[in-house]
């Protein structure tokens, strides 16, 4: 009978001898690779194609403005309404993109592993929301600093666009930050991408025809206070009302009056009440999806 032996094998393994970079970094680094998905960096050629393309989308009309402006002399779009005009190209952005950041470690139930140390689950969802907030804010930010800066070199008469632009700059943090948090929390309650796609753009047209409809029809009764207030049930709207238009005291991005009075107060409460909601509703979700 032969002897059995045993064999050890050398695989290359070595204990980590860096710098323990901590929580901090590895948070960062989170945010980081989330946001660099997002716009379809590091990964596959196709997955570049839509959020590239809305990036172009969104820059093609403070292209032609400044175009416009370079030709006839006058003040082209407005930067406080650039984000109302362009809201269907960053809602498709929101929903094709928001589900990214989540649906794969819930579809692959990874998210233990990210939880095991030293990250937590504020901090991973922290992360995600950051990752999306940063996206949204560049989507919208750049096309505005384009046209501010096409502005200021023609040179056109009258007193500079300064005002205006920093008052869209405040504005396309709030969308971001309202946007992102409620895709990203929409998204995550499913961990098939196809799904949340569907679930955003459904909650945008939603939210978009039912105050449409419900502004039209409370104007054609003659109740034109009450119409005013329809406006709030739309995102963008609600951003626009509550610190664009109620805070800086810009032109409202589109043709009707926001409420008057109260109406500032309101829309800011029921904008900040959303993101936290969604948060909340990130955090819950999470927190079941990490416990199985």
């Amino acid at each position: 009978m032969s002897e059995s032996t045993g064999v050890i094998h050398d695989i290359g393994y070595r204990h980590y001898d860096g710098a323990r970079l901590g929580r901090g970094h590895a948070v960062l680094a989170l945010t980081v690779h989330s946001l660099r998905g997002v716009f379809g960096l590091g990964r596959t050629a196709r997955a570049k194609i839509i959020p590239f393309l809305l990036v172009g989308v969104m820059m093609l009309p403070a292209v032609v403005s400044i175009a416009i402006m370079a030709v006839v002399k006058q003040k082209g779009l407005g930067y406080t309404e650039y984000a109302a005009i362009m809201q269907a190209v960053l809602a498709i952005f929101l929903a094709s993109q928001a589900p990214y950041t989540v649906a794969p470690d819930l579809r692959f139930r990874v998210l233990p592993l990210y939880l095991s140390r030293p990250v937590t689950l504020v901090d991973y969802v922290g992360a995600k929301l950051a990752a999306m907030t940063t996206a949204m804010f560049l989507l919208l930010a750049v096309p505005l600093t384009v046209l501010f800066i096409g502005e200021m070199l023609i040179d056109l008469p009258g007193d500079t666009p300064t005002a205006a632009y920093l008052t869209s700059m405040a504005g396309a943090v709030c969308y971001a930050v309202l946007l992102a948090c409620i895709g990203v929390a929409i998204a995550s309650f499913t961990p098939r991408r196809g799904l949340g796609v569907a679930s955003v753009i459904a909650f945008y047209l939603l939210t978009s025809a039912v105050s449409t409809v419900l502004f039209a029809t409370l104007e054609s009764m003659g109740n034109d206070t009450a119409a005013a207030w329809a406006w709030l049930i739309n995102p963008f709207f609600l951003v626009d009302a509550a610190v664009q238009v109620g805070i800086f005291g810009a032109k409202p991005a589109q043709s009707s009056i926001y409420p008057s009075g109260a109406g500032t107060a309101v829309a800011i409460v029921i904008m900040l009440a959303l993101i936290a909601l969604s948060v909340t509703a990130l955090i819950m979700r999470y927190r079941k999806a990490a416990s199985r």
